[in-house]
């Protein structure tokens, strides 16, 4: 952590210089970006480590959209594999392939549910979208004329932040309903896993 600090402190104050119009030190400034470099990489292998541990403690995706500065859950969670996928260059092509085929298995097993459960979906999107002023309604009625409930998932998630200090009760509904989606690809990569794994 202190060379973090260090590192800080040296890219701030060549930054202070130069916005100030102050001469800079050629040499202060290539080491400025060097050390800047190497703190971007020490924190993109940082995220997913972070987002792994926020998981296991139970926050849900919807929870950590707002902390990792995008819309959705289930932008949350592209990012989260993104890094991940990243950060493990030693996964062999087929383990990528196998995890590819794990988050297809958990995307069906949410699209079955949200079929089964299509009723329910549309009334809360229908309450939902009824609420004066509420940003990104319009996606929501866009996903309440299609055929699929599935879109529902998400233009409902996109919604909950905006809704949770004025309608806390639709906003907790919603909660319910993307955390049983987070569970129901959770269990199935789970299922799977076990699947492989050899039997004693």
């Amino acid at each position: 952590m202190e060379d973090v600090r260090a590192a800080l402190e040296l890219v701030h104050s060549v930054l202070t210089e130069a916005t100030r119009g102050s001469e800079t030190d050629p040499r202060r400034v290539l080491a400025a970006l060097t050390v800047l470099r190497g703190l971007r990489e020490e924190l993109s292998e940082w995220e997913p480590h972070l987002i792994a541990s926020a998981r296991r403690e139970g926050i849900s995706w919807a929870e950590l959209a707002p902390a990792l500065g995008v819309a959705s859950r289930q932008a949350a969670e592209r990012r989260y594999l993104r890094l991940r996928d990243a950060a493990a260059s030693e996964v062999t092509a087929d383990e990528r392939v196998q995890a590819t085929r794990d988050r297809r298995a958990g995307e069906r097993a949410v699209t079955r549910w949200a079929r089964e459960n299509s009723a329910d979906l549309r009334r809360l999107a229908g309450q939902v979208s009824a609420v004066p002023d509420l940003p990104k309604a319009e996606s929501l009625r866009r996903a309440l004329g299609e055929d699929d409930a599935t879109a529902l998932i998400q233009a409902l998630a996109a919604v909950q932040l905006h809704l949770t200090p004025t309608h806390p009760a639709l906003a907790a509904e919603i909660g319910t309903v993307t955390e049983h989606a987070d569970r129901l690809r959770r269990e199935t990569h789970e299922r799977r896993q076990s699947s492989r794994s050899p039997h004693p």
